[in-house]
C-alpha cells in the first residue's frame, strides 16, 4: 500500500464508512478482559485472539485500520505470517498505541498526565520500520469537582502535541486522543464544558508545534452525562450536544474523528455514531476507534476455545459492519441480531 501523503493514510482509514479496531489493550487490561471469560492471559492466547480478529471475514470493507500492542506488531501466526500481514490482506492499515500510560500529575490522586515522550522519536523509527502506518497517543482528563483543572489539560495537550510534531517526522499518522472520562455522575453539560477546554487547547497547542492536521485523527470522548448519574441524555442529545463541541473547536482541515466509546455499550455507541451521522453533512469524517464496543460479544462467543473461533468471529463482524453502518447514518436498531 502507497501513499503520498499522511493526509491520503488517514482519508483511507475512514473511507467508505470504515472505522478503526482498537486492539492494543496492554497485558494487564487484556488480562482483566480474559478474566471475565476465565482464560488465563498468555502470550499465546492474547496472539490467538487478536489473530481470531484480524482473520474475522468482517474486517474487510468495514475495518481501515488497527491500533496494536507493542507485542502484538511483532506477533507471527503458527504459519509464521505476520499479523500486521493479515491485517494488511483484510485492506486495512497497522497502526500503534506509542503512549506508556499515566502518571500522577502535579502529585494529585486523581489527575494524571501521559508518560513516554523521552525516547518516543527512537520507538517511532523503529514502529515506521515494522510497517505502522499510524500512531495513538491517549490523554485521560476525570470530570469532578473543579476538575479537570486547566493546568492538567495544558499539560496533557501540549504533549499530545509534541508526541504528533515527533510522529509525523517519522512519516507516520498521529491519533491524538483527548479522553474525558465517563466516570462519575457529572451531566452532559458538565461533559461539554471540559471536553469543550480540552478541545481548544489541543488545537492552539497543535497549531503552536507547526502539527499538520491535514495529516491527523482525532480521538474524543462523546459528550456524554456521567455514567452514575440519576438523568441521563438521550441519543439524540448525545449526538447533538457533541457534533456541536466538534463544529465549535475542530478545524475544517481535519480529516477524520474516530470516536471512542469510552465503556458505553456496544448499541449505546453504534446509536450515537449514527445519530451524528444523520444530523448533516460535516468537513470531517465522523467515525469509529472502538475496543470494548467491538469486542464485548466477540469475548463472550469465543471463551478461549477454538470451536468457538467462527462464532467469535461472526460476532465481531457484525458489531464492525454495524458501525460502518452507523459511520454511513445508516443504522437501525432492527438491524441488530
Amino acid at each position: 500500500m502507497d501513499f503520498s501523503s499522511l493526509n491520503e493514510i488517514a482519508k483511507f482509514i475512514v473511507s467508505d464508512g470504515k472505522g478503526i479496531l482498537a486492539a492494543d489493550e496492554s497485558n494487564p487490561t487484556c488480562a482483566k478482559r480474559f478474566d471475565t471469560i476465565s482464560v488465563e492471559s498468555t502470550e499465546k492466547n492474547r496472539r490467538d485472539y487478536r489473530e481470531l480478529l484480524f482473520r474475522a471475514p468482517g474486517m474487510a470493507n468495514n475495518i481501515g485500520g488497527v491500533i496494536l500492542f507493542d507485542e502484538t506488531i511483532r506477533q507471527k501466526t503458527d504459519d509464521g505470517l505476520h499479523l500486521i500481514e493479515v491485517i494488511k490482506q483484510q485492506g486495512a492499515l497497522p497502526g500503534i498505541k506509542v503512549d506508556k500510560g499515566l502518571v500522577a500529575f502535579n502529585e494529585s490522586n486523581i489527575e494524571k498526565v501521559t508518560n513516554g515522550i523521552d525516547d518516543l522519536d527512537q520507538r517511532c523509527q523503529e514502529y515506521a520500520k515494522l510497517g505502522a502506518f499510524f500512531t495513538k497517543w491517549r490523554a485521560v482528563l476525570n470530570i469532578g469537582e473543579q476538575l479537570p483543572s486547566q493546568d492538567c489539560i495544558d499539560a496533557n495537550m501540549s504533549l499530545l502535541a509534541k508526541y504528533a510534531s515527533i510522529v509525523q517526522k517519522n512519516n507516520m499518522v498521529p491519533m491524538v486522543e483527548p479522553e474525558v472520562l465517563m466516570d462519575g455522575d457529572h451531566s452532559i453539560e458538565d461533559c461539554y464544558d471540559a471536553t469543550s477546554k480540552c478541545l481548544e487547547s489541543l488545537f492552539y497547542f497543535l497549531s503552536e508545534a507547526g502539527v499538520d492536521i491535514s495529516g491527523t485523527i482525532l480521538k474524543p470522548n462523546m459528550v456524554t452525562s456521567g455514567n452514575s448519574a440519576e438523568t441521563q441524555a438521550s441519543i439524540d442529545e448525545v449526538a447533538g450536544a457533541t457534533v456541536e463541541c466538534l463544529k465549535s473547536y475542530v478545524p475544517d482541515e481535519l480529516p477524520a474523528i474516530t470516536f471512542l466509546s469510552g465503556g458505553q455499550s456496544e448499541i449505546d455507541a453504534t446509536a450515537h455514531l449514527n445519530a451524528m451521522n444523520k444530523i448533516s453533512n460535516y468537513p470531517w469524517r465522523l467515525s469509529f476507534s472502538y475496543g470494548r464496543a467491538l469486542q464485548a460479544g466477540t469475548l463472550k462467543a469465543w471463551k478461549g476455545k477454538a470451536e468457538n473461533v467462527k462464532d467469535a468471529q461472526l460476532a465481531f463482524s457484525h458489531r464492525a459492519f454495524m458501525n460502518k453502518k452507523a459511520s454511513l447514518g445508516l443504522w437501525s436498531v432492527d438491524l441488530e441480531i
